[in-house]
């Protein structure tokens, strides 16, 4: 394997634990101050840094960018916003595994708003994944009010995957990406003001989650990625961004003492089953046309 690739993919691999480290450090942090004032003051952090460092590009972007970019950033802010309420009411673990089902929701996604035709392998992931959510999720036939709103978030997460396929191939990625952050904190301010006040306490633990999560876990990390896929394919990078979830579980279960049992066990299983198959693929076969020649 080139040098360049192991590069790439250890890379890659760290920006799937840092995201999956973000579960926990998140929860514990909703739970001394409000969704929007950490969201605010996280995506204020990652839109300067951003900013700093493509400047001349965000300067010439043209309208027609910083439109698509604040569309795709409204997606972002609902994924972010329903999956960080949802982690005050779910655990770090549970959250990190339905987050991850946005990667099997694309395809649908596609196919009802882009008219893409599925593959065998999206389907196939589609079934092992819901499988498995409703293994780790459900409890008779309801579903508890954190994993729900978490569950909202993977459609929002998977509705911007879709928005950013369908603008970035046009568009400059550094850009697109600056907005979208921004927009987020812009979004996020009001509600903030609005919902929870302007003077929250701020304690040593907030400010890290918050320098964190805003520079590490989306600044720095998007900046690796888009490094790191230089030198690798979109298959590897789908792989090593499978783990993200396990990590989620690995510093649950080692920093808050979570425990999922058998039964949530084997639906993590056939999540992470399904997300690996779905994305980088097993089967050869495509589905038959349902066009009429």
């Amino acid at each position: 394997m080139d040098r360049r690739q192991i590069v790439a993919d250890f890379s890659l691999l760290l920006v799937a634990l840092i995201w999956g480290a973000t579960f926990v450090i998140v929860k514990e942090a909703v739970s001394q101050i409000g969704v929007f004032t950490f969201l605010t003051l996280r995506f204020l952090f990652a839109a300067f840094v951003l900013a700093l460092i493509f400047w001349p590009r965000l300067r010439a972007s043209s309208p027609r960018e910083f439109l698509a970019g604040a569309l795709v950033g409204l997606f972002l802010f609902g994924g972010y916003a329903l999956q960080t309420i949802g982690l005050k009411y779910t655990s770090a673990s549970k959250a990190g595994f339905i987050t991850g089902l946005s990667v099997v929701i694309v395809p649908l996604l596609s196919t009802l708003l882009l008219r893409q035709k599925p593959s065998l392998n999206a389907l196939v992931g589609v079934l092992l994944a819901t499988t498995g959510l409703g293994l780790l999720t459900l409890r008779g036939l309801s579903m508890a009010q954190g994993d729900l709103w978490v569950l909202g978030g993977a459609v929002a997460f998977a509705l911007q995957i879709v928005a950013l396929g369908r603008f970035a191939p046009q568009m400059k990625t550094a850009s697109l990406a600056t907005i979208q952050v921004a927009t987020v904190a812009l979004l996020s301010a009001p509600l903030a003001w609005a919902m929870e006040g302007s003077s929250p306490q701020m304690s040593d633990q907030v400010w890290f989650a918050i320098s964190f999560t805003g520079i590490m876990a989306t600044s720095l990390a998007f900046l690796a990625q888009s490094k790191a896929q230089s030198f690798t394919s979109p298959t590897h990078t789908a792989l090593v961004f499978a783990t993200e979830p396990v990590f989620a579980v690995l510093f649950g279960y080692l920093l808050l003492q979570e425990r999922l049992g058998w039964r949530g066990l084997l639906g993590c299983a056939l999540i992470l089953t399904g997300m690996t198959i779905g994305e980088v693929g097993v089967f050869n076969r495509e589905l038959p046309s349902s066009k009429r020649e």
